[in-house]
């Protein structure tokens, strides 16, 4: 034991391993949480212990005056090669632990570290939690991993020698988060907790130091009535003042996030948006959400949508859900207080439309569905509430374009077409109106665009290119007009690649590598303004895999090779950023078939049979929500092992496969014309020719002729 008597500096207090307790507290937390720690630090630091409670004493000690100094590493620490050795001597020094607990600290290995570092001299009653996002112990419900606010070491009890057991732990938790403790509940809450007083007595005491504040206020001001006129006069003029600063900001906001979005969006910069969305969000973060006007409420909701967009944009489908989820929720209150509001209505829509767009990003169409049923409710309330608002009977159109694309996965193909037919009719109409209206133009492209995809599916290829070529001819003089208009040069990319494919299957090898020579051109360009963009990556790697296809039927191996090659590096930089994107991991899948056919057609055949064999592993492991799509992914994978034995002489391993290629192919569901085409070489390989022809002879009705190739 040391001799406390003896023992008196800072140095001979630690080299006997006793450390003495120059913190009150120190707060642990994301740096993501970093606005509610600057608010929580500042008030823990301005707070004055009611008179009637100082010096009493508690379980906890003395009840001290002020609670000083609060530890934060970001503001003590000094500039030190050592970080960890700073951050142990704090915890070592700190009378209580507050962690700010959100599903961000959570997962913070960093804030783990120092919980675990604190309750190994200290014991559970000294860790206060703070919750500020997330739900506690939500790790032990399947399904909801990701909401878990608590960090392992916060959720488990230490045991009389500081080491982490299995048994569960509940910290003195005070809610900061609105609907629960709120702010100034939460806050005393937490000091009570570190005073050693009940809460009800803490809240009765500040409340009754509180009162007593504004009677010695009225009878000053009763004492000194002229005096009280003129600092009211001044302080009427300082509210006025204040409100007139917290319009323009507002005001401002608003401009950020409604008239500089609408210049910055066409630009196509990422990072140019991502600086409005955060700037928006910056200023709402001081500020208490319950004190928020309506009209600020919505422009903090409009905030996060645009950080979710962006975070989607950049393959960040995790970060963009929590951003639309907590933007979903601040549209779903402003909806609850106003319901028939148009501009509520429409504010909570997008936002319900992002979800689902995620869901159908993850190959989860169920629950797309019911997003995009959701959000068709909404916009027929919209124009229920006015009629003549063109705005609204836009939103009306996109809602049926949504549910016509999930149509369109069905394969259902002409039904798709006949609701996309009624939304262009109707989009037209408002184009027509306002010919410079940019949301129209916008949407009129893209239902020329929906429309081909499903008419070329259904087989009617020549009207399918007809709409190709229109929306081709629209976007020349759109871009001609507007030539650094990134959204015009993305739809230029992928209607050039589309009309590649198309004049593909009509035999028409030139024209179509010259549309799809101009895709890659501008994909590049988009690519150089922004490689963040995983929506462009996308359809630049789908780019350069078709013009591999294209030039590997016309013979031009090299050619293809080379085009396969960067369609798969840009494949692979997607599944980088998520493997669990269903579009990028199709496109992996056309990756590696193209690659396989490439080293076929070279004479590299064992290469091109591993890679084939990879093909197939990767089509039977891919759970797309479509599962008569994930069957022809398989068959076809299985019939492109059995063409490379074939190529390799081993004619008898050859037909097994194909075979069980047959076996495999999906009937009685729509076909794609090349899907028809494949099934037929299918049948011509195991001699079954009158089949064969039978396809062939419907391929030909349709205008489809990939397979007689003309350069």
């Amino acid at each position: 034991m040391p001799d406390w008597d003896r023992i008196r500096s800072d140095g001979e207090l630690r080299a006997a391993n006793i450390h003495p307790l120059k913190y009150y507290a120190f707060i642990s937390y994301s740096h993501a949480d970093e606005a509610t720690a600057d608010w929580l630090h500042n008030a823990l630091e301005r707070f004055r212990t009611p008179s009637a409670l100082a010096g009493r004493l508690t379980v906890n000690g003395v009840v001290a005056r002020r609670l000083t100094p609060i530890f934060r590493d970001r503001h003590e620490l000094p500039a030190s090669e050592n970080l960890a050795t700073g951050i142990r001597e704090a915890l070592d020094s700190s009378r209580f632990l507050i962690v700010l607990c959100s599903p961000t600290a959570a997962a913070s290995r960093w804030v783990n570290a120092e919980i675990d570092m604190f309750k190994r001299h200290r014991s559970d009653g000294c860790v206060l939690a703070a919750i500020i996002g997330g739900e506690p112990f939500a790790s032990e419900v399947p399904g909801r991993e990701a909401e878990e606010c608590f960090p392992p070491a916060l959720r488990h009890k230490y045991d009389r020698r500081g080491r982490p057991t299995t048994r569960r732990t509940e910290p003195l938790a005070a809610d900061l988060r609105e609907g629960h403790h709120g702010k100034r509940l939460g806050l005393l809450k937490l000091i009570a907790g570190m005073l050693g007083v009940g809460l009800d007595e803490l809240v009765q005491r500040e409340t009754h130091r509180r009162q007593r504040r504004l009677a010695i206020a009225a009878a000053a001001s009763l004492a000194g009535m002229a005096v009280t006129t003129t600092l009211a006069i001044t302080a009427i003029d300082a509210r006025d003042s204040a409100r007139e600063q917290r319009r323009e900001a507002e005001g401002l906001v608003g401009f950020m996030l409604g008239d500089l979005r609408d210049k910055l969006e066409p630009i196509g910069r990422l990072d140019a948006l991502d600086a409005v969305g955060a700037r928006a969000l910056k200023y709402f973060s001081g500020q208490d959400k319950s004190e928020l006007s309506d009209a600020a409420l919505a422009q903090r909701s409009r905030a996060l949508t645009l950080m979710g967009e962006i975070a989607n944009a950049r393959g960040d489908l995790k970060g963009a859900e929590q951003r639309y989820r907590e933007a979903l929720a601040g549209t779903g209150e402003a909806l609850r207080r106003a319901l028939d509001d148009p501009g509520r209505l429409f504010d909570h829509a997008q936002n319900v439309f992002w979800v689902g767009s995620l869901a159908w990003q993850r190959g989860q169409p169920d629950a797309a569905f019911r997003a995009f049923s959701e959000y068709k409710r909404l916009a027929s309330r919209m124009v229920a509430a006015q009629p003549d608002e063109p705005k609204w009977r836009l939103e009306s159109i996109y809602a049926d374009t949504n549910l016509g694309l999930l149509v369109l996965d069905q394969r259902r193909y002409d039904r798709a077409a006949a609701i996309f037919k009624r939304s262009l009719g109707e989009t037209e109409t408002l184009a027509s109106s306002e010919p410079r209206n940019r949301a129209y133009q916008l949407q009129l492209l893209e239902m020329l665009a929906y429309l081909s995809e499903a008419q070329q599916k259904a087989g009617a290829i020549e009207p399918a290119i007809a709409l190709r070529e229109r929306q081709i001819g629209l976007l020349d003089r759109l871009i001609a007009a507007e030539p650094a208009d990134a959204d015009f040069q993305r739809k230029a990319m992928i209607a050039h690649r589309a009309l590649a494919r198309l004049l593909g299957w009509r035999g028409e090898t030139r024209i179509a590598l010259e549309h799809s020579r101009k895709a890659v051109e501008i994909g590049d360009r988009l690519m150089a303004l922004e490689p963040d963009n995983s929506r462009w990556l996308e359809h630049i790697s789908g780019a350069r895999l078709d013009r591999g296809d294209i030039l590997l039927r016309a013979g031009r191996v090299d050619e293809a090779a080379s085009a396969t090659r960067a369609g798969c590096d840009l494949a692979n930089q997607l599944i980088a950023r998520d493997p669990n994107v269903l579009q990028w991991r199709e496109r992996r899948l056309a990756c590696l078939k193209l690659r396989a056919q490439v080293a076929s057609a070279t004479g590299a055949r064992d290469e091109a049979l591993r890679i084939a064999r990879q093909a197939l592993a990767a089509a039977s492991a891919l759970r797309s929500g479509k599962p008569v799509e994930d069957r022809f992914s398989v068959a076809d994978a299985q019939a492109l092992i059995g063409d490379i034995h074939d190529a390799m002489g081993e004619r008898e391993l050859a037909r097994t496969e194909w075979q069980q290629a047959l076996a495999a192919w999906p009937r009685g569901v729509g076909e794609r014309p090349d899907q028809i085409e494949r099934r037929a070489g299918l049948l011509e390989r195991l001699g079954r020719g009158a089949e064969a022809r039978m396809l062939t002879d419907r391929l030909d009705a349709m205008g489809y002729h990939r397979r007689a190739i003309q350069d």
